[in-house]
C-alpha cells in the first residue's frame, strides 16, 4: 500500500493486477493517523470499476472506514446494497475495437 500525500487523495494498493487498486479519501476514516500504514495488508472490496486503469476499492476493515459510512454511502449511492454483483454502467465507455476499418 503507497500513501502518497496522507490526508490529499487516499492510498493505493497494490492488488497485483496490471491495474492499480485506490481507495478514496472520502472512504477512509476523518483522521489520517486511522489509516492503514504504507505496507499494511488488509481486505478490501470493489467500490468502483470503470474505462479507467484503476480499481476503486473499500476497507473491507471498518478500523480503515470512515465511522459514517452507512449515512455516507446512503447520499452517495442510495442503491448500493442492491446493486452488489450487478453490472455498473461506464460513464465514459472505451472506444469500440470490434470494428475494424480497412484501406480505401
Amino acid at each position: 500500500m503507497k500513501v502518497p500525500r496522507p490526508g490529499a487523495i487516499g492510498i493505493f494498493v497494490d492488488i497485483g493486477l496490471v491495474v492499480g487498486g485506490f481507495v478514496d479519501v472520502l472512504l477512509l476514516p476523518d483522521e489520517i493517523e486511522d489509516w492503514p500504514a504504507e505496507g499494511t495488508v488488509a481486505d478490501f472490496e470493489i467500490w468502483w470499476v470503470d474505462s479507467r486503469q484503476q480499481i476503486r476499492l473499500k476497507p473491507a476493515d471498518p478500523r480503515y472506514l470512515r465511522n459514517d459510512f452507512a449515512s455516507f454511502v446512503e447520499g452517495l449511492r442510495p442503491g448500493w446494497s442492491s446493486d452488489v454483483g450487478q453490472p455498473v454502467w461506464d460513464p465514459e465507455p472505451a472506444p469500440r475495437t470490434d470494428r475494424v476499418r480497412t484501406p480505401d
